[in-house]
């Protein structure tokens, strides 16, 4: 009889980066960030099969290079960080497909609205660093509809052109030590 012990694995935001893309005008792609989240991933073995994770950003930490950009973010055109300050992800499946490929889907929480989304997840591998401790790789990539989450904000410019698009890319580069 074999028994399996639960390992916890917390995200390091010093080695991880949080961004998404939207494209602005239909012609060109806006870059963004969280500076400040924590996440942890819960697993009974080594290879991460059916691991639980959850991941939370604190809105108030979006970061797209435009001041000005960041505090519409933030307002209730879009994230409503007055009464939502946190976006939530909650893993409901984490299959492995390969040696280093998942599909992650879970429930992702912006603005008090709730979906569904499926992700990509690329795992580089796993290093023990300069201090001693167990580290392991992740690179996850998807994209959400922006008003599937009740970010509607919605605006033509003088040519026609719509301001912000849908479709928004998620890139996220983690760093999870094993606690």
């Amino acid at each position: 009889m074999s028994t399996n012990t639960t390992t916890l694995w917390k995200v390091d935001p010093s080695h991880s980066d949080i961004q998404f893309k939207v494209k602005h005008l239909v012609i060109s792609t806006v870059t963004g960030s969280f500076d400040t989240f924590h996440g942890t991933l819960e697993s009974d073995g080594s290879d991460f099969k059916d691991a639980a994770i959850t991941f939370e950003a604190d809105i108030d930490s979006i970061s797209t290079g435009d001041e000005g950009r960041d505090e519409h973010l933030k307002s209730e055109d879009f994230f409503d960080a007055e009464n939502h300050p946190k976006l939530s992800f909650k893993s409901t499946s984490f299959n492995k497909l390969s040696d280093s490929e998942y599909e992650m889907t879970g429930d992702i929480t912006i603005a008090g609205n709730t979906n569904e989304i499926t992700l990509d997840v690329d795992h580089g591998g796993i290093a023990t660093g300069p201090q001693g401790h167990t580290r392991a790789g992740f690179d996850i990539n998807g994209k959400v509809n922006r008003k599937e989450l009740g970010l509607n904000f919605h605006a033509v410019a003088e040519t026609g052109n719509v301001v912000v698009g849908d479709e928004v890319t998620l890139q996220m580069s983690v760093q999870l030590v094993e606690n």
